[in-house]
């Protein structure tokens, strides 16, 4: 009887350990992460960083810089290091995202959200368990061009997930 006891108590227990280990996306992980880019809270410490370009989309797909697709979410505003020797480098370093998300306040200050991979050809990529997506360039302008791309929301929750392109949380 004491097992018996003893086993419908555990099951529960272990089994929301397990689904809240899962929806954990990753975040132990992505304490370095966090670190490396806390600094760029301040948009003017990413500027001095190197992430010095706000990518601008095609009218096509509703111009600017803010990155949104309908239902879907946002991406909100890429800041990335186009600098010759930048990071946009064809090298994926964890700790060196190429791009920093950004999203727009009432008051025209940027919160930093989340980060941006971008791999230029080779193999697909993979970090934090998760594997790159292939993405056209098509809304930047480069219909011919796909490189591979890894989003990680690491300071803004995604309802969709750590790693989902888009945020129903960011706004453009």
């Amino acid at each position: 009887m004491r097992l018996r006891v003893l086993i419908v108590t555990l099951v529960p227990v272990l089994a929301i350990a397990l689904v809240a280990s899962a929806l954990g996306g990753g975040q132990s992980e992505l304490a370095a992460l966090r670190e490396a880019t806390a600094k760029y809270h301040d948009l003017q410490a990413a500027i001095d960083a190197g992430y010095v370009t706000e990518l601008p989309q095609t009218a096509a797909f509703g111009g600017g810089t803010c990155i949104a697709n309908g239902a879907d979410g946002a991406m909100g505003i890429h800041m990335l290091d186009t600098r010759p020797g930048g990071r946009l480098d064809g090298n994926l370093d964890a700790s060196e995202p190429e791009a920093l998300l950004y999203e727009k306040r009432n008051d025209g200050t940027f919160k930093l959200t989340g980060v941006e991979y971008i791999v230029a050809g080779g193999p697909q990529p993979e970090l934090y368990g998760q594997d790159f997506a292939d993405t056209n360039l098509a809304r930047f302008g480069n219909p011919s061009a796909n490189v591979w791309t890894l989003h990680a929301w690491v300071w803004k929750p995604n309802p969709g997930g750590m790693f989902d392109p888009w945020n129903t949380s960011v706004t453009c």
